[in-house]
Order: structure tokens, then sequence, then C-alpha cells
């Protein structure tokens, strides 16, 4: 399953590495979001999960992955950039369908406050509109880290807090890539938080008052840190809510065991399953001003 890879050209500002999994017999696109600290490596399981029953794409935001070395990291990103970057990339994918993780649901739900008018569905997982007593503290805990620059702290959070659930081997993944990330990274992490704990969380709670489509939010019941309770509140204010937990799992969902990945694929399946509408055009990888193909 080898992807179309392409750096495209965002409003000029950016560039953003991106990966297509194309599935000839699939009817919808579907376009995932990436958590904090996290590239295209992070949703090896939900491509799994997804295709070939839909399109996938995959991208780094502009400070990651394969799309860093693209850029200049000039300033950190706010996440109402974040949110016209995936806004760029539905138009540009023809998506029909967004799912996020963690932090990339902060992006998500602004984007979808915008009505883009291709979106039909959404999925938001592991995310909350409440920054709870063991977010704040993970959340302090690392703004301390990342302002020192201290790698090993870094990567020994993220794996004893949000992380604690995963198998020892990607324990030893994530350690890995979370200390060896570059300085402007973790700038940007140490920016995501400080905003994260100095902006009013209602911001949240406005966006999803203006989403106008079918939401399902995913959460583990293991997970404290973006509780599937608090996740519940979105429930008064998404007009077309649904909301999953999956059963003996954390923050990382399908990542933390096969029993967990068979009920996430379940759940993500049952709320996109498609269903008849005239074809739209699909996307098809050209050479252009907009995308530079590696």
């Amino acid at each position: 399953m080898r992807p179309e890879i392409a750096v495209l050209d965002i409003q000029g500002q950016f560039r953003v590495y991106t990966e297509f999994y194309r599935a000839d017999a699939a009817e919808k696109t579907i376009i995932l979001v990436n958590g904090s600290m996290a590239t295209t490596a992070s949703f090896a399981q939900t491509v799994r999960n997804l295709h070939p029953q839909f399109n996938v794409v995959l991208y780094d935001q502009p400070y990651a992955g394969k799309s860093k070395a693209h850029n200049l990291h000039r300033q950190p990103l706010t996440k109402e950039l974040e949110g016209q970057i995936l806004l760029e990339l539905i138009d540009h994918f023809a998506a029909e369908h967004v799912l996020s993780f963690s932090w990339g649901g902060a992006a998500t739900l602004i984007a979808l406050a915008q009505k883009p008018r291709r979106i039909e569905k959404a999925v938001i997982s592991s995310f909350s509109p409440v920054v709870n007593e063991h977010m704040r503290d993970y959340l302090e805990r690392g703004v301390k880290h990342l302002g020192a620059f201290d790698r090993h702290e870094v990567g020994y959070l993220v794996n004893n807090t949000i992380g604690k659930h995963l198998p020892s081997l990607f324990k030893r993944f994530n350690y890995r890539h979370v200390s060896s990330l570059d300085i402007h990274e973790y700038v940007q992490m140490h920016f995501h938080i400080s905003q994260v704990l100095t902006t009013d969380q209602l911001c949240y709670v406005d966006a999803a008052k203006r989403i106008d489509v079918p939401v399902l939010f995913l959460n583990g019941e293991w997970d404290e840190y973006t509780a599937a309770d608090d996740a519940q509140l979105f429930g008064d204010h998404v007009r077309h809510s649904e909301f999953c937990t999956l059963r003996a799992t954390g923050h990382f969902l399908d990542m933390e065991h096969k029993a967990a990945c068979r009920d996430s694929q379940e759940a993500l399946l049952s709320f996109l399953k498609p269903t008849p509408v005239a074809k739209r055009p699909r996307y098809t990888q050209v050479q252009s001003h907009h995308a530079f193909a590696l």
C-alpha cells in the first residue's frame, strides 16, 4: 500500500508534505489530522483501519515530520492557522470526511466552524473542551520541560502520562521520537501548551456551536486526560453529535492493543458508512504550481 506523495504550496506561506492512499473502489475521501508532536507515521494503524473503504489523506504540519525541511519556522503556528491549512487540504483533496487525534481536534473544530462545503462527517478523537486536573498537571510539567529543552524529561513525561497504556515497544518509539525533535518543534509545542493553559476553553465551545455536520467524539475509557465524560459536554453545542467510548484503552486508542484497534475500526466504519450520493470529482495528483512531487 504505497501512497501518492506530494508537497503542496499553501497560500504561498507554507509547504505541506502529504500522502494520498488511493482506493479505486472507494467513493469517499477522509483526511487525518495529527496530534501534538506527531507525524504521518502516527496514523499507520488508522490508515489500515480505513483503507480501502476510503481514500485516506495524511499530512505533516509545516513544522513537523517531512514538511519541516520545506519551511522556515520563523514563528509558531496558531491553531487558527492550522485550521486554515486543513481547509485548504480539504478542498485540494476533495475530502468528505475528517478525523482528528488529540491536539489536532483544536484545528479541526476551528475548520469545521467555517462550514466547509465538502465535509459531510467528522470524527474528533481523544479531545475534550475541558482542561481537567490530570491534563493541567501534564501541561504545566510539559511547559517546564519544553521551555528548558529537556529532551529526556519531555520523553519521560509523555510516556508516563497520556502514553502510559501504550505497549513497551511503542513507548520506546515514542521516547526516541519526542526526545529527538528539533528546537523549533519544542518551541512550537511550548506555544501550543501555553495557548491551552491561558486561552478560555469556551473558544472550542463557540466553534462547536457553528458546526452543522454530524460529529463523532471518540475517547478511551482509561483516558484521564481527555476524559470521555468531559467530551460529552460537546453534546450541548454540536447539533448532530454522537459519542463512543472505547473500552479498556487510554489516550492513544487503536495503538494500545488489538481489541482497541478492532473496536476503533468498528466505531469509525459504522459512523462513516458511505451512503449513495452523486459522484464528485476525485483528487488526481498533477504537476502544477500547487503540488510538487517528491
